[in-house]
């Protein structure tokens, strides 16, 4: 049931990354509420650029699963799958947060 130790490298790689990305998307929500809607965009910038470095690592290990007999399943590469989709997904709904909060915004 062990996870080789390259493999748990890139794993957690992965969960770093999309992890403060995820961070930075809900820092972003959170800036946007009370109006700092230039520091949302910053925040949604930095978590961009981690979620990138994240999803180079996954891009890697679904490469090498491809080229391989694959991936053995383990608990740690469920949770960095799981980090990926939340990630992605509160990128979105940062978008769609900060543009509601600048309607809100423009109308007081």
């Amino acid at each position: 049931m062990a996870v080789d130790e390259e493999l748990e490298e890139k794993l957690f790689e992965i969960i770093s990354n999309v992890g403060g990305a995820k961070s930075s998307f809900i820092g972003a929500i959170q800036a946007a509420k009370v109006g700092n809607f230039e520091e949302a965009q910053k925040l949604i910038d930095e978590g961009s650029k981690m979620f990138i470095e994240g999803h180079k690592v996954h891009a890697y290990l679904i490469e090498k699963e491809m080229s391989e007999a694959g991936l053995k399943t383990s608990l740690i590469l469920i949770h960095a799958e799981d980090q990926v989709i939340m990630a992605d997904m509160f990128k979105t709904l940062a978008g769609e947060f900060i543009d509601a909060y600048k309607h809100i915004h423009a109308k007081k």
